[in-house]
């Protein structure tokens, strides 16, 4: 039964203020229903910089605590995440950058087009 557990976003927090809890849940339960398990959490609000840090040139980080092997667990027993929980787990390294792989199917070579001697001229 392929997809009937997901690796999802769950919101927490205040209004315009969302913090996400990164949960293994069933895919047909409700967003903020109980999960089977948390494994992290999410910020996508990255706290302010300090001048000395504006002045360094750093960026602002947003704020991403995750349990590796529970993560890649849950991945290894068929959990499908989430776009968004897939592009987060590829900058953590836990998917390969290339995750889901591409369609492999049967090639078909590209046809050649002749054009006609006389059309040229």
């Amino acid at each position: 039964m392929k997809g009937s557990v997901r690796i999802r976003l769950a919101r927490f927090g205040r209004k315009f203020a969302p913090v996400y809890n990164i949960v293994v849940a069933r895919a047909r339960t409700g967003r903020n229903n109980l999960p089977i398990e948390v494994i992290g959490t999410y910020n996508p609000i990255p706290e302010p910089l300090t001048p000395e840090q504006k002045a360094a040139g750093q960026k602002p980080i947003k704020d991403i605590r995750l349990d590796f092997n529970r993560s890649k667990y849950w991945i290894g027993v068929g959990a499908q995440p989430t776009d968004t929980v897939a592009r987060l787990f590829r900058k953590a390294g836990i998917l390969h950058p290339t995750w889901p792989a591409p369609h492999v199917g049967p090639t078909v070579e590209e046809r050649k087009v002749e054009v006609p001697a006389k059309a040229v001229e």
